[in-house]
């Protein structure tokens, strides 16, 4: 599979997205193809057969059906149709708030929680919680998005911040696009890591063998560097400090499988006896940025979860 123009996966582009169908995919049906070509989990294959009946997936520029088994160089176009906004509901689910104001809300999130709804999953998350807490929030991402300016993975714990108005959403990713941001993570890895402090400066994209992950590849891929520094070591753990410089998908949790330490409770990424967190032991421990109204650069910091202090303290009674 290529992604024309070399773009990131958004489920709201305003343009097509588009794919070309190599030789490993061939065979493959029309629906399955294009469900395993979006974010993972953000739309069902219900969902998307509704869409190739309604004509807004093209095989090479004409309507097919499901079961339409690609070959080869097929071109498949998405345009994926707006939700309705009335799909998406406020909640009254508690929100660890580290700091608020009338531009900007930066949240504690816990593990397990996801950050914004898809088709098919449009409550629980903290855009259902911020709406509640907030009533006001960024337009800019679109219905199933507001406020939303980056994201982290439903099992990663830490910091997050969103904009209450698009002046603030703007400012604040303009901030993330020039990587003045500053995002601290923590994480425990399997190994013991060779060296005190490193960067890992490897371009990331989808995986060709899984569109469902992604990996350490050149071909339409991205820049990705993450810089890490050990904090702990357990002799077959190591306890590091991350901070992001880019921040594509799965960043860290690719490069240090790449590097040959992945984090220790990664059901995707990770080995197979680990620890017994449910999820990845990453935690966003300090965010960093410019206030987009007043100018000043506010920081924060939340710490370790219990469940992955936990773990460690396992770890330093062996």
């Amino acid at each position: 599979m290529n992604l024309m123009d070399n773009k990131e996966l958004n489920l709201f582009n305003e343009e097509p997205l588009a794919f070309t169908v190599d030789e490993n995919e061939a065979g493959e049906r029309l629906d399955k193809y294009v469900t395993e070509s979006l974010e993972e989990g953000a739309v069902s294959r219900t969902q998307v057969q509704d869409w190739i009946k309604n004509g807004a997936v093209l095989v090479n520029g004409r309507a097919v059906k499901a079961n339409y088994k690609l070959a080869v160089a097929d071109l498949v176009t998405v345009i994926i149709p707006e939700p309705e906004a009335a799909v998406i509901e406020a909640q009254p689910i508690p929100l660890d708030v580290v700091y608020e104001d009338s531009d900007v809300i930066v949240i504690n999130k816990p593990r397990g929680m996801v950050v914004h709804p898809a088709p098919g999953h449009y409550s629980g998350t903290v855009v259902n919680a911020l709406m509640y807490h907030c009533k006001d929030l960024s337009g800019i991402n679109g219905v199933l998005r507001p406020g939303i300016v980056h994201r982290i993975d439903k099992d990663t714990s830490g910091l997050l911040m969103a904009a209450k108005n698009d002046l603030a959403h703007s400012s604040l990713a303009a901030q993330l696009k020039e990587h003045s941001v500053t995002r601290k993570y923590i994480a425990l890895v399997h190994g013991n890591m060779p060296h005190e402090h490193g960067t890992v400066d490897a371009p990331i994209g989808r995986d060709p063998k899984d569109r469902k992950l992604f990996t350490v590849i050149h071909k339409g891929s991205k820049e990705a560097v993450t810089h890490f520094q050990v904090v702990e070591r357990f002799g077959d753990y190591t306890l590091l400090e991350l901070k992001l410089e880019t921040g594509r998908t799965h960043q860290i949790r690719v490069h240090m499988k790449y590097i040959g330490h992945p984090l220790a409770g990664d059901p995707i990424y990770g080995r197979n006896k680990t620890i017994g967190l449910k999820g990845q032991a990453l935690h966003a421990a300090v965010l960093g940025f410019v206030h987009p109204r007043s100018g000043e650069y506010l920081e924060f910091e939340a710490p370790i979860p219990p469940d992955m202090e936990h773990e460690l303290v396992i770890l330093r009674q062996r």
